[in-house]
């Protein structure tokens, strides 16, 4: 199975069935499969051009689609078979129907293969061992080898969230927050706070780690302060690669440099943003808003601050600088963001090109 960010803890990572994220944000198991699929069953999916990597997915010639939904827009959607109703209740139905089917242990093996191929990535990942700054994806593995299975995970902007999707092991089907529908910056503390209430109204211990970077804080940070005020307890990591790191990465894979991306002063002989870095230092904010405030240089001090946070009884933050230029494990896919065209740049030219060879591999599916 392949989970859309939506359905991301549908399984637990380590189920046998579960191959992890797919699409654009997916994993190499999950996207060579969904390549060769000749049947596709969509389970509340929209499709999205994150799903389905712009629609080249799936490049069975013959493939066809059962799309299970409430909604039967999105039920229709890739000439499929639209089933509207409840998930659940066809699923059950479904498994009914499809007794004594088995797909053969071939098929089975090469899941199972594919899907430790990537948990050795992932492991990689994790452990990188990358200097000076640490690599986010050894963030993402600090907080999640330290969380518990039961603890939420909340992002919702930048390029964690895709990092999450194909890095993060799902072990509780509430432990995974991510809202990606919108790329809504400044969600996550305003989120997380309201995940931990909704933990401690149900007489739920879980803790909410918050991980969000320093460009979507500066968007909406204020919560913290219903948090000091309520006692709310909420663990915000703050990775901080000084900057707008994410679409500056983007811009520049679309032949583009990156402007106004990096906290750097106006430069008084270019006249461009490329002076001295700005001293911004959002840990002192989030402390002068009254939050607990907990700054590692490197993995071992934050997996030693990730500790003593889950101590703490109010909103505590653990800062940590990262190396905003370390991407996270490719998945073998794609995503549609056009390309100039016509360019007096090489880089943009050669973007260009590789953009044109992408979108021939998209699928109308009509």
């Amino acid at each position: 199975m392949g989970e859309s960010q939506a359905g991301k803890g549908s399984l637990p990572y380590d189920h046998p069935l579960a191959l992890g994220a797919v699409g654009s944000t997916g994993t190499t198991a999950a996207n060579r499969l969904a390549r060769e699929a000749d049947v596709v069953i969509g389970i509340g999916t929209r499709y999205s051009d994150f799903t389905t990597a712009s629609r080249t997915a799936f490049q069975n010639p013959d493939v066809r689609f059962v799309n299970i939904n409430i909604t039967g827009f999105d039920g229709a959607k890739h000439a499929g078979i639209p089933v509207v109703a409840d998930a659940r209740e066809t699923l059950v139905a479904l498994t009914k129907e499809l007794a004594g089917y088995d797909t053969g242990a071939e098929y089975r093996d090469r899941a199972t293969t594919l899907a430790a191929e990537w948990d050795r990535t992932v492991e990689d990942a994790y452990h990188l061992g990358h200097g000076p700054l640490a690599a986010q994806s050894e963030i993402i593995g600090a907080v999640n080898d330290i969380s518990r299975p039961r603890d939420v995970v909340i992002c919702a902007a930048g390029s964690m969230p895709g990092d999450l999707h194909k890095l993060w092991r799902t072990r509780d089907p509430k432990g995974y927050h991510v809202e990606y529908g919108y790329s809504c910056m400044g969600y996550e503390i305003a989120g997380g706070v309201g995940a931990k209430m909704a933990a401690l109204s149900a007489g739920d211990d879980r803790d909410v780690y918050i991980m969000v970077g320093d460009g979507s804080y500066l968007m909406m940070a204020q919560e913290l302060v219903t948090a000091v005020q309520e006692g709310i307890k909420v663990i915000v990591v703050l990775v901080q690669n000084h900057g707008f790191q994410s679409i500056g990465a983007l811009s520049e894979e679309v032949g583009a440099e990156r402007f106004g991306t990096k906290y750097r002063y106006r430069g008084a002989a270019s006249g461009r943003l490329d002076g001295d870095t700005l001293p911004v230092d959002l840990a002192a904010n989030a402390a002068s808003l009254g939050v607990h405030v907990l700054r590692a240089s490197g993995v071992d001090e934050f997996r030693a601050a990730l500790r003593e946070a889950q101590q703490a009884t109010g909103p505590v933050m653990v800062h940590i600088d990262t190396d905003p230029l370390v991407p996270a494990p490719g998945g073998e896919s794609w995503w549609d963001v056009p390309v100039a065209e016509v360019a007096k740049v090489d880089a943009t030219r050669k973007a260009r090109a590789s953009y044109d060879h992408h979108k021939a591999d998209q699928r109308r599916y009509l």
